[in-house]
């Protein structure tokens, strides 16, 4: 390693899990920030020789790598719910829509150790990221460094390559358009109340045991479920427990198994399906299958996001591929 790359390392390496954070909300998706990132170090890396230090270095990286996530901007990432219309039936078979860019999850394992990226984690709530890419994606921008990050006027400026009035612009009309957009951001995972903490470990015990019974006695009474890339959306716990009964294709205890985790800053489980393919092979196998991100509000499960077909992130989850 030569002094040049021993002082980039030492300088930028620091920062990976903040800028992580930061085109996680700009992009709505966890493998393409992870891809950003690195396309940000790599940019920052032929560039540094040229660094003159006029900002530091934090304000230089997050500079270079709002504008690979403003080259890569492709159409808005959603949630189901963010799709509208009416909540669907849940005797109906569910069909994976490939037309629609679906919001992904961030697992807060991604970002390394909470104690030394506090700042990556403020602003990445599932709310807050879905309600981001209703915007384009300059007003994002600036929404972001100037009201997550709290740089300046003339840091958001520079950072977007544009005057300051220009920024601010964007920031106003940012905040004109997500509104409270992101008020239900549900409580974070390290916050959770005693009662919270038991629904939480009720909800996995429950699918671990067949229990659909239990799992809509647990749900608020007009919770919310989605599963992209499902289209549809579904209201109430009673509408949530026909769905499981009659879609999920669990259908004895011990089919699933559930791991506790963290996404987004919010509770989460990672649900592993028994594989069939593992009858008679001398021992059982389940599969990833799905991650369910929940949203506690006032104490109450309100919501759920379960994302199917979650293999990558199971991985940025530091999840086992399988368990036996």
């Amino acid at each position: 390693m030569t002094v040049v790359d021993a002082g980039f390392d030492s300088a930028t390496a620091p920062l990976r899990a903040e800028l992580l954070a930061h085109c996680y909300r700009m992009s709505g998706s966890a493998s393409d920030a992870e891809d950003l990132v690195q396309e940000t170090y790599l940019r920052a890396w032929k560039a540094f020789h040229r660094f003159e230090g006029r900002s530091s270095v934090r304000t230089w990286m997050y500079s270079i790598a709002t504008n690979v996530c403003l080259t890569a901007a492709t159409a808005r990432r959603v949630l189901p719910v963010g799709l509208g219309g009416e909540p669907s039936n849940p005797l109906e078979p569910v069909v994976p829509s490939t037309e629609v860019l679906w919001l992904q999850p961030l697992p807060d394992r991604a970002l390394g150790d909470p104690g030394e990226a506090a700042v990556a984690r403020e602003g990445i709530g599932l709310a807050m990221v879905a309600a981001l890419q209703v915007l384009p994606a300059k007003q994002r921008a600036a929404l972001i460094l100037r009201d997550v990050l709290e740089f300046s006027a003339a840091e958001t400026a520079a950072a977007l390559e544009t005057s300051v009035a220009s920024a601010n612009s964007a920031l106003q009309r940012a905040r004109a358009s997500i509104g409270d957009g992101a008020a239900q951001e549900g409580r974070r995972a390290a916050e959770l109340s005693d009662h919270e903490k038991e629904v939480w470990d009720e909800f996995c015990a429950a699918f671990e045991r067949h229990d659909i019974d239990g799992v809509v006695r647990i749900l608020a009474a007009d919770a919310t479920w989605e599963m992209p890339p499902i289209p549809g959306w579904y209201r109430g716990a009673e509408a949530i427990g026909e769905l499981s009964r009659t879609q999920c294709p669990a259908q004895v205890a011990g089919d699933l198994r559930m791991v506790p985790t963290v996404c987004n800053g919010l509770p989460a489980a990672a649900m592993y399906l028994r594989s069939p393919a593992a009858a008679g092979s001398g021992g059982d196998v389940w599969l990833p299958f799905q991650l369910d991100v929940l949203t506690f509000t006032d104490g109450a499960l309100t919501h759920v996001s379960a994302f199917l077909d979650p293999a990558d992130l199971f991985a940025l989850a530091g999840l086992p591929a399988d368990l036996r």
